[in-house]
């Protein structure tokens, strides 16, 4: 008799390989740094990046799954050393279903200056009107994911002093276009600062960009199938 194995979050878990390499290869990270995860809230059970395996080495199975305590239901790896900030923001924001923490090179520069990162272009809209700025606490730590929670508000980006960057979504497609996106704007920001100093669009500009990113793009700009 044949015996079938069903891994548990099977697309989720598919999904978090598929988006690290993404991360990897946008260059938004480097080696393992960084991680990503994945709740699928209808199962109550997360899917998160597992601790030091680089990504072009995971696999799904690597993919640990958690419940939203934090026990670990399904696989071998130890979790992300991060797991504490995913698993806070998943509890403070339950519109939320994916994290991706990135050490991008441009806006880990302005989380380096401790500055936020303001409305150099309209762009920023994928976090909000800015994107504003955690205190710094040690990687790994309930501080730090108190200092995240505390400061994202109801932001999608937040940037992490002298560490990095924080982007949630809805999706995982969403988490990262955030991420990726802001970048762009970090580097833009960096660069304009080298020439003179930036116009900063306007609270209102922005409330008018952010209604518009909305419902902007097929599928209000989902890149995924979560």
């Amino acid at each position: 008799m044949y015996q079938f194995f069903i891994m548990i979050l099977s697309n989720e878990r598919k999904a978090i390989v598929t988006f690290g390499n993404k991360m990897l290869n946008a260059g938004l990270t480097t080696g393992s740094g960084g991680n990503l995860s994945l709740f699928n809230r209808q199962e109550n059970l997360i899917a998160i990046t597992p601790s030091g395996i680089e990504y072009p080495d995971l696999t799904p199975s690597d993919i640990l799954v958690l419940e939203p305590g934090g026990k670990v239901v399904d696989g071998t790896n130890k979790p992300s050393s991060e797991t504490g900030f995913h698993l806070a923001l998943y509890r403070k924001r339950p519109e939320v279903c994916a994290v991706v923490h990135t050490h991008s090179t441009y806006a880990t520069t302005f989380a380096c200056l401790n500055r936020e990162i303001p409305a150099v272009h309209y762009l920023v809209g994928f976090s909000g009107n800015k994107v504003p700025l955690a205190p710094y606490a040690t990687f790994g730590t309930e501080a730090l994911a108190k200092a995240v929670t505390s400061a994202i508000k109801d932001y999608n980006a937040v940037l992490l002093a002298n560490h990095g960057l924080v982007a949630v979504g809805t999706t995982l497609g969403r988490a990262f276009n955030t991420a990726e996106e802001i970048e762009l704007v970090a580097r833009l920001c960096y660069q304009a600062e080298t020439i003179g100093k930036p116009v900063i669009l306007s609270d209102e500009e922005m409330e008018r960009v952010i209604e518009k990113f909305a419902d902007y793009g097929p599928g209000s700009g989902d890149k995924d199938a979560n």
